[in-house]
């Protein structure tokens, strides 16, 4: 081992070190482990939706190994026979979807004008911020609720839009702001020089910069949306409501109804792992970006 190495490995973390010295083969059957049993919940949600409700009531997922003949698609015949069900995706997606973008385009220029931009107040405007997200949900419900109703969009899926909207402004300012922050002052300024408007200078050099970020954080506000059942209960519409509420709504009427509670729970929770997977490269540079810095 050379003297470079020696002052390289020196400056490496100590689990670094450790990583380094089990060796790749060992990390990874450990990491594949790790990855099977946290994926083993999803495995048998996916198996339990594809048998018969009966044989369900009588035995575990895991008889499927035994006894494949046990696997049927009639649940989801089921699911997409349920008017309530598809209706609730897609008022799930006219939710996710307008909050998500709403709280990506707001949080960014906010971001970047309380990272480069100087106008009175900032920094005890940004203590306000960082201030309310601390601010639980659920002190809010009551008074917005309140408030909906005298304006007229209580239980309905713009009232839902907004209060997600709302709550996920600070953090996305707080994280966005953070980040901008760290981009060279130097390369701003050589932009300004070349006659770049604030506008400009957004679109062009600060949002490519910020691409990671800005994916972790539509990425994370998309998950919360579209898992979120306490909001939707309170203020979508009761009649056509997002998919949480309308999978409690078939406990409460039919009770066990598995044949579309595993096919429904498992949909819900099939379209945000599309979404990771195909921002996960940007996710993960997000995440690494905001832990060297």
């Amino acid at each position: 081992m050379t003297s470079a190495d020696t002052v390289v490995q020196a400056k490496q973390s100590p689990v670094a070190r450790i990583a380094a010295r089990a060796g790749g083969g060992a990390l990874r059957v450990v990491l594949i482990l790790v990855g099977l049993l946290w994926l083993m919940p999803t495995a048998g949600l996916l198996l339990s939706s594809l048998r018969d409700p009966s044989e369900v009531d009588l035995s575990g997922w895991w008889k499927v190994f035994t006894d494949p003949g046990q696997l049927t698609f009639s649940g989801y015949d089921h699911l997409l026979g349920n008017q309530q069900i598809t209706d609730s995706l897609w008022t799930t997606l006219a939710i996710t979807v307008p909050a998500t973008l709403l709280v990506v385009v707001i949080g960014a220029l906010a971001g970047y004008a309380f990272a480069w931009m100087d106008f009175p107040g900032r920094d005890v405007w940004f203590l306000i911020v960082v201030g309310l997200l601390v601010v639980p949900i659920q002190v809010a419900l009551i008074p917005v609720a309140k408030l909906f109703g005298e304006i007229g969009i209580f239980q309905t899926t713009t009232g839902v839009v907004l209060f997600h909207t709302a709550f996920g402004l600070p953090f996305a300012i707080f994280l966005l702001r953070n980040f901008f922050a760290e981009i060279p002052r130097e390369l701003l300024e050589a932009a300004r020089l070349d006659g770049a408007g604030e506008l400009r200078l957004f679109l062009r050099v600060v949002m490519p910069l910020g691409g990671p970020a800005i994916a972790s954080l539509g990425i994370f506000q998309f998950l919360w949306v579209w898992n979120d059942m306490l909001v939707a209960l309170i203020f979508a519409d009761s009649g056509n409501p997002p998919i949480t509420v309308a999978l409690q709504q078939q406990v409460r009427q039919f009770g066990n109804n598995i044949d579309i509670l595993g096919p429904g729970a498992f949909v819900s929770m099939l379209i945000p792992l599309a979404v990771f997977f195909a921002f996960q490269r940007q996710f993960v540079a997000g995440v690494m970006a905001g832990a060297v810095k």
